[in-house]
């Protein structure tokens, strides 16, 4: 296997090489150059704001271009805990922001003609246990009663019209859910909110962060100094962006973000008829257990992902993870026992302790994280939500922030996750028992 993204073979991605300047001073500066800020900063670009995208590394360089693209419906906790959580009417907005990303993706790919294979290939919940097949049943009968969403139970006997395996116990569908390649999603957005006129600077790594009161009579009270790693710059106001890449340059927030690695492995081409076979429907799969897995096929290749590892990627995570997620592939599939893995890399995704997504504004600095998996939509719907409360003023307002974002129990943690492998064993046990 290749230690490379695959994603990263398929479109030439932007910010390589002909490093924009780093402004004097701008109105917003967004730290973070996915998704989430990509689509902020064209937002904002476009109501005459002027913007600048601080990436640390290059644009799209994160989970935006190493996750395996699918846009889907939904949150990350079940919608009846989200429910008896928060109660039904602001469940019902947070539902709704979820099916809107999904659009907002759609209209974002035709309007700016980005060639990134979007389309709704809706997506296969599927049941490890036959408990599970009973829990999906009841969920069919709630989405329905409760959000007015159509999604529809898969008979164990059925699922072959679905997935070319054996080994689960039914399943869910949701056809308003989609799929993308998302590197060449996160470049043609980059190349939008340019065209938009944001400035995107790459290899800017923030490294200082502070609010400055006013000094001399030209200048801005409370404006922000930034400092970077190519140079400083003055905004108005910030939009932390970062992710699972969250640092210390913005500590408060780091200490409510913990940076989980996810894995993928993607085989060779396969040929048509055995493609089908896997796949029939092109849908995006992921199944029911805490230590999931989720798979999808693009242009032939089974795109096979996971929590192989819980830390974020270097080299002896990505090749043990490699091998735990082909082993993984072959239980679901071992008709693909003869079949190359051809890569193998890791991302980071952020998860809030609460597993929900945040955003909000505290002193000037404006933050959408905490995505845990469901970043390619929400974080692209987010962008743009968020800008236009900064715009407007009524953050507060937004349905993402109207609830607290949890600090972690007990105060221990201050960024560093100690304690993700008693995490990922704790997830495996729950399989286990269940």
């Amino acid at each position: 296997m290749q230690q490379r993204i695959y994603w990263h073979t398929t479109v030439q991605m932007p910010g390589v090489s002909n490093l924009t300047p780093i402004p004097a001073k701008v109105d917003v500066a967004i730290i973070g150059g996915g998704y989430t800020g990509l689509s902020a900063a064209r937002t904002l670009a476009k109501h005459n704001v002027k913007v600048v995208v601080l990436e640390a590394e290059t644009i799209g360089w994160g989970a935006s271009s190493r996750n395996g693209g699918m846009t889907l419906t939904g949150l990350k906790p079940t919608m009846q805990a989200v429910i008896k959580t928060y109660g039904r009417e602001l469940a019902k907005e947070l539902f709704q922001c979820s099916l809107d990303s999904v659009n907002l993706v759609e209209q974002i790919v035709q309007a700016e003609q980005i060639d990134c294979g979007f389309a709704r290939y809706g997506h296969l919940l599927t049941a490890n246990k036959r408990k599970h097949y009973d829990a999906l049943q009841a969920e069919v009968d709630f989405m329905a009663k409760e959000f007015n969403h159509n999604v529809r139970l898969v008979a164990p006997k059925d699922l072959r019209a679905e997935i070319g395996s054996n080994v689960y116990h039914g399943g869910l569908v949701d056809e308003v859910s989609g799929g993308l390649n998302p590197a060449q999603y996160v470049a043609g957005l980059a190349a939008a909110t340019e065209k938009a006129g944001a400035e995107l600077c790459a290899r800017a790594r923030v490294t200082k962060l502070e609010r400055r009161q006013k000094r001399r009579p030209e200048q801005v009270e409370g404006r922000f100094f930034i400092q970077t790693e190519r140079g400083n710059l003055e905004a108005e106001s910030v939009l932390v962006a970062t992710s699972g890449y969250t640092g210390a340059a913005t500590k408060q927030l780091q200490k409510k973000i913990i940076p989980i690695g996810s894995y993928i492995i993607a085989t060779e081409k396969l040929p048509d008829e055995l493609a089908h076979e896997l796949s029939p429907k092109n849908r995006m799969i992921f199944d029911y257990k805490h230590f999931l897995n989720y798979f999808r096929l693009w242009d032939n290749r089974m795109i096979f992902g996971g929590r192989a590892a819980f830390f974020p990627e270097n080299e002896n995570t990505l090749a043990q993870s490699g091998e735990i997620l082909r082993r993984e592939m072959l239980g679901v599939y071992p008709q693909l026992k003869d079949v190359k893995v051809d890569y193998v890399w890791g991302g980071t995704l952020d998860f809030a302790f609460d597993q929900m997504t945040h955003v909000g504004e505290e002193d000037g600095i404006f933050y959408s994280l905490g995505y845990a998996g469901h970043g390619v939509a929400m974080a692209t719907y987010l962008g743009a939500t968020v800008a236009e409360a900064l715009l407007k003023g009524n953050i507060k307002e937004h349905p993402f922030a109207k609830f607290a974002f949890p600090n972690a129990p007990l105060g221990l943690y201050n960024g560093n996750p100690w304690f993700l492998p008693f995490a990922g064993a704790w997830h495996k046990i729950l399989d286990w028992v269940e």
